[in-house]
């Protein structure tokens, strides 16, 4: 169990760049994924389990991602 955001690694995607406004960070909880919004690092963030984590990944893979 995570105690706060700052017990965590956060990871930003290295396709992102300085001024990129669509940009999510993640962090590794266990076998949990933490994801929040890199514009508000301090407004929460989501913990997903390990399945919806995976089934993420492979939608992302297979399908992409539109910036629309």
């Amino acid at each position: 169990m995570i105690e706060t955001q700052a017990d965590l690694t956060w990871r930003k995607s290295s396709y992102s760049g300085p001024r990129d406004v669509c940009c999510v960070e993640i962090a590794f909880a266990g076998a949990d994924t933490a994801v929040r919004d890199s514009k508000n690092p301090a407004g929460g963030s989501l913990l997903v389990g390990e399945a919806g984590w995976r089934r993420f990944l492979a939608t992302a893979s297979r399908d992409g991602f539109s910036r629309d």
